[in-house]
């Protein structure tokens, strides 16, 4: 059975926090108390719990050092990629900090492809930091993120693009996005829904757009399918013809797509929204006032990816799994002027 400091403080007559004094030295302690303390601890044959001493040792070096650990976020920089347009949307750096605060972590950026930071430069740059955990986010068609090594990192990355090596991940569930925005649009009447994204959003949500809009339309009589447009380009400025020619072959009366670039086609198409047409932003922000949208809400995309590479860290989690762990996180339906009201 082992012995407290309070039987220590009782045999001795003394308080424990004397006790404690002792044991570390302390100059505030005179002698007399001092050898009757030690005198009781020999008497009770007191041994101290190593464990226990080992990790007060390390929470008083924390408090003197202040010392923080840090969540490094990978982002990427590719000159003239077309996936850094405003109109892709990725995880704020705000959403992870705000997280990794409440896990009592810092988070730096880092780029890779920027002022020559390759995936050997960087990793030797986050061991040298002691910096253990690291959350990918994919942002160039060139996926610079896939060369890292990963050995020696807890790790987690934002939605499908990084498909390997395949990590924990934390995604918007953009199936049932695509079947709620559906489903709300049928609700108000509208026949015809066409989709239309690049070919690089809906591999990166591993089909999931058109997947789903295929299913949705399973239920339609044939005349009422709209074929998917996946437009060729990651550029989708450069897709105004094959919309146009797509707009013309099929005469959706209803598109679930970009807020940029297509509205001003539909316009030159002699088309209003939503008089003549309704328009639902497949990737919804709330700087898009005025559009119905999928909101995919990135803030608890942000945090779910934090608490997997928090969960990995406290379990001494490293390289990539076995088996990843998946977290999906249901979209939110955004109501909006850009399509017409619910039928009663």
């Amino acid at each position: 059975m082992s012995v407290t400091l309070q039987q220590i403080a009782q045999t001795a007559g003394v308080s424990a926090m004397t006790v404690s004094r002792v044991m570390h030295q302390s100059p505030r302690v005179s002698v007399e108390t001092r050898e009757r303390v030690q005198a009781a601890i020999q008497q009770l044959g007191y041994q101290p719990d190593p464990h226990l001493a080992r990790m007060m040792t390390m929470v008083r070096g924390r408090k003197k050092a202040r010392v923080r650990a840090v969540i490094a976020v990978i982002r990427e920089t590719a000159p003239k990629d077309a996936l850094h347009q405003t109109a892709y949307q990725y995880v704020p750096i705000e959403a992870i900090r705000q997280r990794a605060e409440q896990h009592g972590y810092l988070v730096e950026e880092f780029w890779l492809g920027q002022d020559g930071l390759d995936s050997e430069k960087l990793v030797r740059i986050l061991q040298a930091r002691g910096i253990e955990g690291i959350i990918v986010s994919p942002q160039s068609s060139q996926m610079l993120c896939a060369q890292l090594d990963y050995r020696a990192f807890a790790a987690a990355t934002f939605g499908f693009g990084l498909t390997q090596p395949s990590l924990h991940r934390a995604a918007g569930n953009m199936n049932l996005g695509i079947q709620m925005a559906v489903k709300q649009l049928s609700a108000r009447g509208y026949e015809r829904i066409g989709l239309a994204v690049t070919q690089w959003i809906d591999h990166r949500a591993e089909g999931a757009y058109s997947g789903a809009m295929l299913h949705a339309q399973q239920s339609l009589p044939v005349g009422q399918r709209v074929p998917v447009l996946l437009f060729p380009h990651n550029d989708f400025s450069r897709c105004r013809k094959e919309f146009m020619d797509w707009m013309d072959a099929h005469h959706p009366d209803a598109l679930i797509t970009f807020d940029q670039h297509v509205p001003e086609w539909l316009n030159k198409m002699g088309l209003r929204v939503p008089e003549d047409i309704g328009l639902v932003v497949h990737d919804w922000t709330p700087t898009m006032k005025g559009y119905a949208g999928i909101y995919q809400r990135r803030d608890h995309v942000a945090a779910a990816g934090v608490d997997l590479v928090a969960t990995q860290l406290l379990q001494n989690e490293t390289g990539v799994p076995e088996v990843p762990r998946q977290i999906l996180i249901p979209p939110q339906w955004i109501e909006g002027e850009s399509i017409r009201a619910k039928l009663v």
